[in-house]
């Protein structure tokens, strides 16, 4: 199946990511079915929802790293707040970007999935996506999980994410506007609403070709996935 553009997750186009779920299958299949015949009732777009769309469609394709002819998928579900996430990210996935992302055999995508009982969360993840926004998504999750015990219990978050941000390469003030604005918020949601659709419900979790990953397990179960995942990868990974 494919990811369909926007809201609905990530914009993988030329993707041949497969999800063994049915509800996501019928999106997809609902995504792509004829348009009506009937004239439509939706308001002429403005200037406002183009630049918000354009922004969004930014956001959408900055969590995506890795060469776009890679023929498997790595597709981290993550909260920046869970402890055994930034145990992944800090530990497990240096090696597999060494290994697998620049030989040019996956790419990685990151799904958000903040837990409701993290306070910090969900802020954090529209800061990522705000910072994916401009390009930089990895150095801002980079940042959140390294000061993740710093700000996981601040009443005063916010004050804490624009100083931390204020440490990285970003236009600080169209960050801070994005983040105020609460901008990528609806992103962040529909990835939860995604997840959730998939039957999964803890962090991290993993889909690597048909297989899903639950919890940091040692980086051999996702080499073992991966390699597994390409062996069985049609050599044109833009193929339908």
């Amino acid at each position: 199946m494919k990811f369909a553009p926007g809201l609905a997750g990530l914009i993988l186009a030329a993707s041949t990511l497969t999800l063994a779920c049915g509800d996501a299958a019928a999106e997809d299949r609902a995504d792509t079915a004829a348009p009506s015949a009937q004239p439509s009732l939706r308001p002429a777009a403005t200037p406002a929802d183009t630049v918000r769309e354009t922004l969004l469609a930014r956001a959408d394709l900055g969590r995506i790293k890795g060469s776009a002819q890679a023929p498997v998928w790595v597709v981290v579900i993550s909260d920046f707040q869970c402890p055994f996430c930034k145990r992944w990210h800090e530990e497990t996935a240096p090696r597999i970007e060494r290994e697998y992302g620049r030989t040019g055999r996956v790419r990685i995508a990151y799904l958000n999935f903040p837990i409701a009982s993290h306070r910090n969360a969900q802020p954090a993840h529209e800061l990522a996506m705000c910072g994916a926004e401009q390009g930089h998504f990895w150095p801002v999750a980079d940042a959140l999980f390294t000061t993740q015990s710093a700000w996981k219990g601040r009443s005063d978050v916010g004050v804490f994410f624009d100083s931390l941000a204020r440490t990285l390469p970003l236009d600080h003030a169209r960050l801070r506007s994005c983040v105020s604005q609460g901008s990528t918020r609806a992103l962040v949601r529909a990835d939860y609403d995604r997840v959730a659709r998939l039957g999964i419900g803890s962090t991290p979790s993993f889909i690597i070709g048909s297989q899903t990953i639950i919890g940091a397990q040692p980086y051999e179960a996702f080499a073992a996935a991966i390699d597994a995942a390409l062996a069985s990868a049609p050599r044109d990974a833009s193929a339908p």
